[in-house]
């Protein structure tokens, strides 16, 4: 019986492109955090009063 393919089992060279641009667009903008920040962040998942991102970074920077 033949193995039915997944939907990661084919390459979507345009959607991956797309994508790779819209990553280059948001560096160039400056539309990124440092990775320890995002840590920070990552660490409060699973706890009582977690928020979004953008609600936790307004907190810790306000």
């Amino acid at each position: 019986m033949a193995r039915e393919h997944g939907i990661f089992d084919h390459d979507d060279e345009l959607a991956e492109a797309a994508s790779i641009a819209r990553a280059r667009a948001d560096v160039a903008a400056g539309r990124v955090y440092p990775h320890a920040i995002v840590a920070e962040w990552m660490e409060t998942w699973g706890k009582p009063g977690r928020t979004t991102f953008r609600e936790w970074l307004a907190q810790r920077d306000g």
